[in-house]
């Protein structure tokens, strides 16, 4: 099994909760809406850290969107702030950002789609959050992980 830590709209805020919840990974994707370059070498602390930039982003090294490959699963990770030609690169999972609004779906015959939600500043009454992607033999699975930032 492989664990992949999905993060995303930080905007410069890394909260330690968001840490231990991301303890353990195999590998940490960052959605975008970073905010300081240096949150991503925290992160890389942890374990190897992937990131695209978001709509809030000066982090003109990082790409807008990326294929990360996992075993034999094909991941795009992008924002979600701006079209993006998803059935061009084939993914099996798709990571967003940008809406703050944590989800996991699959659609019929489409890909496993994981928004992690904001694990930075809270936005309205929305969670603070994080998730893990669990990659083994059958269809990869994510769950949302919520954040104790009383």
């Amino acid at each position: 099994m492989t664990r992949i830590g999905l993060i995303a709209d930080t905007h410069g805020l890394l909260r330690p909760q968001a840490l231990v919840a991301l303890e353990g990974c195999d590998a940490i994707l960052h959605a975008g809406d970073i905010g300081e370059a240096d949150l991503l070498d925290v992160l890389g602390d942890l374990a190897p850290t992937v990131a695209v930039a978001g709509n809030c982003d000066d982090l003109p090294a990082l790409p807008l969107e990326r294929v990360h490959l996992a075993g034999n699963f094909r991941i795009l990770l992008h924002h979600g702030h701006r079209a993006v030609d998803e059935p061009a690169h084939r993914p099996d999972i798709v990571v967003t950002g940008h809406t703050h609004q944590p989800l996991v779906r699959r659609d019929a015959a489409g890909p496993l789609r994981v928004n992690p939600g904001s694990a930075g500043p809270r936005r309205f009454r929305l969670p603070v959050t994080v998730a893990i992607l669990t990659l083994g033999p059958g269809e990869p699975a994510a769950e949302i992980v919520e954040l104790d930032v009383r």
